[in-house]
């Protein structure tokens, strides 16, 4: 067994360059990215969705190879994959060697959850592993508060940016290689490949419907929250930065959801968050002009989103008892698959019925995940 902060806190930070700085930072830098690259709508759009493309394939391979051959492979391969499409993006000339780095961004992402779940369960008593999980996942928040912070401090200067992060994530990367063991004999033992097979799997569909929906009603606030607030009311580039910011900070708070869940259960602690993140829609759809109000919508949604992953997680690896990369790689997989979908949906509710109404409906569809959640 390892001491819980020695394998946590670069697990929190592995996953906040990956999702953070790698995957989420992207949509605050775009603008500028449009305007040094000379790309239309069209293309920037694309060049976005193979973030999405890239996680879910990547997901699935580092499912597959951690299953099979332990957690560190794809812990090391998922950092020099975030390293790599950092470097391209910050050096990209065109469109084409961008929309390469975005795929090797994207696919970091992927690779990384399922081996530090498989890496948990391994390594972390089994008592405090569900406050272990939680705690890394919490990681994304870290990363979006740092690229909200980034985009306040650097932009317009994006190759600057992403150079930093890079170098962050070199450092990042080396913290891993060191910590993480090599799978010895006694550790594989321990190592339980499991099967790769949803099928038959009692209480496996609950939990991909759920996912599913999560992903789904995330994706607007996700995609279109800060263009929301930004025509809605004339705000400054900083404070719609901070709009962000607030998303990461108070996403740090889902990082409690192993401690309610042991509380409360996963069943209660479900609903609660999927009440919150449904009301943070809702609110935000109400008064987008307001300042603070769209500030605790920010709030509220950061802290409900990562803590539903989070009870996502501990759900996943509950159902999905013999395999730990199977449990977390599955609800991360949906969440993924529900946001594309959600993403489109909502692109074609804005231009039909406005943002306002499309907020609304996303909240409510949120409240209709509820229905979908656990009996534990």
């Amino acid at each position: 067994m390892m001491k819980f902060s020695r394998l946590v806190l670069p697990g929190i930070m592995m996953i906040a360059v990956t999702y953070g700085l790698a995957r989420f930072s992207f949509g605050l830098l775009l603008l500028d990215i449009n305007q040094s690259l000379h790309m239309s709508e069209f293309i920037s759009g694309l060049v976005s969705s193979l973030f999405y493309l890239a996680y879910c394939v990547t997901i699935v391979v580092s499912t597959v190879v951690t299953a099979r051959e332990g957690p560190r492979k794809m812990i090391i391969f998922a950092g020099v994959s975030a390293l790599i499409g950092l470097l391209l993006m910050a050096s990209s000339p065109n469109a084409w060697v961008l929309a390469l780095g975005v795929l090797f961004a994207g696919g970091s992402a992927g690779l990384i959850s399922p081996p530090y779940g498989a890496a948990i369960s391994l390594w972390i008593k089994e008592k405090v592993q569900g406050k272990a999980n939680s705690w890394i996942n919490s990681g994304t928040s870290i990363g979006i508060a740092l690229s909200g912070v980034g985009a306040i401090l650097l932009a317009p200067n994006w190759r600057f940016t992403y150079s930093i992060y890079a170098v962050l994530t070199l450092f990042i990367l080396l913290w891993n290689y060191k910590v993480i063991p090599k799978m010895n004999s006694d550790t594989k033992l321990m190592f339980n490949q499991g099967r790769l097979t949803i099928r038959g799997v009692p209480g496996s569909v609950p939990v991909i419907l759920a996912s599913l929906m999560v992903g789904i009603s995330s994706a607007g606030f996700w995609t279109f929250s800060r263009s929301y607030i930004e025509i809605a009311g004339v705000y400054s580039d900083w404070i719609l930065s901070g709009f962000w910011v607030v998303i990461g900070v108070f996403g740090v708070l889902g990082g409690f959801s192993g401690f309610l869940i042991d509380k409360f259960g996963v069943s209660t602690s479900y609903r609660l968050g999927g009440l919150a993140i449904a009301s943070a829609s809702i609110l935000l759809a109400v008064a987008p002009e307001n300042m603070w109000l769209s500030y605790l919508s920010a709030g509220l949604f950061g802290s409900s989103y990562i803590f539903l992953s989070g009870v996502l997680i501990i759900w996943g690896i509950r159902i999905f008892i013999v395999n730990a990369s199977l449990g977390i790689g599955v609800p991360f997989l949906l969440m993924s698959l529900g946001q594309i979908i959600g993403s489109l949906i909502a692109g074609l509710m804005i231009g039909l019925l406005g943002y306002a109404t499309t907020f609304v409906v996303f909240g409510i569809i949120g409240l209709m995940a509820i229905v979908k959640g656990p009996r534990m």
